[in-house]
C-alpha cells in the first residue's frame, strides 16, 4: 500500500478535487481502524505517516510472551533481538511497515479508504451542488452513453439524461454546453448531478443572465411555457410604468433575444406582455395583431378566439403549437374560429339547447310525433331532410318544409 502513495494522493486530490490533507487523514484513520481490530487498548496503536517519502508504519507496544499468538504479542526471542533486556510481561515498542501486515488487514484498510474518500467526494459534490442548484453551468461533453451526456462541470462529471435533453440537439465529445442544474441522483453508489436543457426554468435563467432589467427585478417573468426545441412563450410585466417589458427583453435591434435564441438553437421565442384581464392576456398569447375578439365561457376556463380567414393558420400555429402554448400560458382551453365559423358554432349551440316546440309550424301534436321519432331539439330538425320529416305521420310536405326552414334560420 505504501508504494508510491504520494503520487496516488496527488492524483486523487487533482482528479477528485479533494483537499490533499483530508486524503492523508483518511488513509491514517482507515489503517488505524483496520489494524486496531486485532489489538487491545494497551497496545497503544499509532499510525506514523510521512507521505512525502512514502513511509507508512504502525507503531504499537507489543506484549512480550513465550510464543506470540496474536498481532499485539511478540515472542521473547524476537523481543530480545530488539532489546536484550526484554522479559516476559514487558511491553516493547515496535514499528511495523504497513506492507508487512497480512493481506486481509490491508484489503480491509483499502476498502475503508475507498469508502471514506468516496464519502468526501460525495459531500463535496453535494456542497457545490447546493450552491449551484437552480443555476446555469457550463461544461464540456466527455462522452455519451445510454444514460445521456456526461458533462464535466468543474467540480464533478454531471449527467444530462435523455429525458432532460432537447430532441433535436446533438453534441460531440469536447463540445461546450450550458445546462440548468436540476437535482442530485444516487446512481450505482455514487452521487450524480442532473442537468437539463428542456425545462422552462432553463429559459428563465437565460433571460435573467441576458436581460439586466430582469436581473434587477424591474421586469418580472410571470410565466414560461415551452415545447423544447420548437417554441417558447414568455409572459413578462414591468414594475415601473416607464419600462416596456417586451422591448427590454428584445433589446436594441433584438440583440438580447437573439442571444437567447442562439443558445436554444434558434427555438422560436414569443415574449408577450402580461395582463390581468384574461381576454387581453389570451389575445397577447395568441398574437394581439391576429385576434379580433375573445369570448370567455360563463363557467369554467374556456375561451373562443375570433380571427380573420387569413390569420387563422397563424393563430393556430404549425401543428397547433401556438394555440396549445397560449392555452398553457393562460390556463384557458382555447378554440380558434373565423367570424363565420363562430356564428355557426353559436347557432348550433342555440339549436342544440332549444326545444322543437320553439319552431314555427310545430304544434303540440306535431311535437309529440317528432319526439316519438327521436327529434327533441331544433338541431335534430336542422340536420334532418324534408323527406325524413314527410315520412312521419301527421306531417305533410308543406309542414316539413316550414319546420325545416324555421330550423335553418333559428
Amino acid at each position: 500500500m505504501a508504494a508510491n502513495i504520494t503520487s496516488v494522493i496527488m492524483e486523487l486530490a487533482t482528479t477528485k478535487q479533494i483537499d490533499k490533507s483530508k486524503i492523508e487523514q483518511e488513509i491514517k484513520e482507515s489503517l488505524y481502524a483496520a489494524i486496531s481490530k486485532k489489538l487491545l487498548p494497551e497496545n497503544e496503536l499509532e499510525i506514523i505517516a510521512d507521505f512525502e517519502s512514502d513511509k507508512l508504519i504502525a507503531r504499537m507496544k507489543k506484549l512480550v510472551v513465550e510464543e506470540d499468538l496474536r498481532l499485539g504479542e511478540i515472542s521473547l526471542p524476537e523481543a530480545q533481538k530488539i532489546n536484550k533486556k526484554a522479559n516476559i510481561g514487558d511491553y516493547l515498542q515496535v514499528d511495523i511497515p504497513i506492507t508487512d501486515f497480512e493481506p486481509k488487514i490491508i484489503n480491509i484498510a483499502r476498502k475503508t479508504i475507498q469508502d471514506r474518500i468516496r464519502k468526501i467526494e460525495e459531500d463535496r459534490i453535494i456542497f457545490d451542488y447546493e450552491k449551484q442548484k437552480g443555476q446555469i453551468v457550463s461544461g464540456k461533453i466527455r462522452n455519451l452513453d445510454f444514460n445521456g451526456y456526461k458533462i464535466d462541470i468543474g467540480y464533478t462529471d454531471a449527467l444530462l439524461p435523455i429525458e432532460e435533453q432537447v430532441e433535436n440537439e446533438y453534441y460531440r465529445a469536447g463540445d461546450l454546453v450550458r445546462s440548468y442544474v436540476v437535482n442530485i441522483r444516487k446512481r450505482r453508489n455514487e452521487v450524480v448531478v442532473i442537468l437539463s436543457r428542456n425545462r422552462p426554468e432553463f429559459v428563465q435563467r437565460l433571460f435573467e443572465l441576458e436581460i439586466p432589467e430582469i436581473m434587477q427585478e424591474e421586469v418580472i417573468v410571470k410565466k414560461i411555457v415551452r415545447e423544447p426545441g420548437v417554441r417558447t412563450k414568455v409572459a413578462v410585466s414591468a414594475l415601473k410604468d416607464n419600462i416596456d417589458p417586451v422591448g427590454a427583453c428584445f433589446g436594441r435591434n433584438g440583440m438580447r433575444i437573439d442571444m437567447i435564441r442562439k443558445e436554444l438553437h434558434n427555438e422560436i421565442i414569443d415574449v408577450i406582455s402580461w395582463d390581468d384581464s384574461p381576454e387581453q392576456l389570451i389575445a397577447n398569447a395568441i398574437g394581439n395583431d391576429l385576434v379580433e375578439k375573445v369570448y370567455l365561457a360563463d363557467r369554467g376556463k374556456f375561451g373562443r378566439i375570433v380571427v380573420s380567414d387569413k390569420n387563422k393558420n397563424l393563430a393556430i400555429g404549425k401543428q397547433g403549437k401556438n394555440v396549445r402554448l397560449a392555452s398553457k400560458l393562460t390556463g384557458y382551453s382555447l378554440d380558434i374560429y373565423t367570424e363565420e365559423e363562430f356564428e355557426e358554432k353559436i347557432a348550433e349551440e342555440r339549436r342544440i339547447t332549444s326545444h322543437i316546440s320553439e319552431l314555427d309550424g310545430v304544434t303540440p301534436k306535431i311535437a309529440e310525433t317528432l319526439k316519438k321519432h327521436g327529434y327533441t331539439s331544433v338541431q335534430d330538425i336542422y340536420k334532418s331532410t324534408v323527406e325524413e320529416l314527410c315520412s312521419m305521420e301527421n306531417i305533410g310536405e308543406k309542414t316539413a318544409q316550414k319546420i325545416k326552414e324555421s330550423a335553418e334560420f333559428f
